[in-house]
């Protein structure tokens, strides 16, 4: 069941829905700009060529906000082998439901848009099995910093509790800001969130988004990226995707799903 209504009283913005928190106000979204196997020697045996990446996932739903739009949109990449609808084709994906929409939150409307735990029940109820990419939480951590009454761990429940046992990855967030709602030190308290609940989730995976955003790959808002920078992201979530949830389980962890604090599950960061 979704969790109490909240309220937002630093930044209310007239035209949302009543039923739900007012969002913080919310920055738009922009762009700028638009191996070879190794060869043996008689003294040495060749090393094995690098195992190409694959997933066990076959459905994948991404439920995103405007720092997903590059990913999906042709009007931020025209190029459609470089979205990343293309790259989880790459890795084994074979349907791929995209909802994404700017300003989105697991739990604040804005302007009529669903939230993301309105756009995953409904998919739920409407018989989705498959595997979810969530790329939510840079609109929640700024909510929350505004005066939401529904907390970090609160959210982050609400959405576990509706997707059950089925695999789940989060992107965690990151900016370049150093003050205001989307603070780079928001974003690391969400991040931190996300890895205390992974101990309650067995199907529950982080790909650590923020460690490997590089400064120029932002535009000059330091929340959005530029065409490059989505090029990017897009490769790196369908990469993780399947360190998170591998074709082929390996007799160890592979060396990029790492430890994570004590609060977390021991596979839970994927880097």
């Amino acid at each position: 069941m979704p969790i109490a209504v909240a309220t937002v009283a630093a930044l209310a913005i007239a035209g949302c829905s009543a039923a739900r928190t007012t969002p913080a106000a919310r920055p738009a979204s922009g762009t700028s700009g638009a191996v070879a196997a190794g060869t043996g020697s008689a003294s040495a045996a060749s090393p094995p060529p690098p195992q190409k990446l694959a997933t066990s996932c076959r459905s994948v739903v991404q439920i995103g906000d405007s720092t997903s739009d590059g990913l999906v949109y042709a009007a931020f990449q025209p190029d459609a082998a470089l979205r990343i609808p293309a790259q989880y084709r790459r890795v084994g994906v074979t349907r791929f439901l995209p909802r994404v929409s700017g300003a989105r939150s697991i739990v604040e409307t804005w302007h009529g848009i669903p939230n993301g735990y309105t756009v995953a029940q409904w998919l739920v109820q409407h018989g989705y099995q498959g595997c979810w990419v969530i790329a939510l939480g840079t609109n929640d951590t700024a909510d929350v910093a505004v005066g939401s009454n529904v907390g970090l761990a609160a959210r982050v429940t609400e959405m576990m509790s509706l997707l059950g046992p089925a695999p789940v990855m989060w992107v965690n967030a990151k900016t370049l800001l150093s003050s205001g709602p989307w603070a780079e030190a928001n974003m690391v308290k969400w991040n931190n969130t996300l890895l205390a609940a992974c101990s309650r989730y067995p199907g529950m995976r982080v790909y650590d988004w923020a460690d490997a955003a590089r400064k120029n790959w932002f535009i000059s808002d330091g929340i959005h990226y530029t065409a490059a920078g989505y090029v990017m992201r897009a490769r790196l979530i369908a990469n993780g995707l399947a360190e998170a949830f591998p074709a082929v389980l390996p007799i160890t962890l592979s060396p990029r799903v790492t430890g994570a604090p004590a609060a977390a599950h021991p596979s839970c960061l994927v880097q």
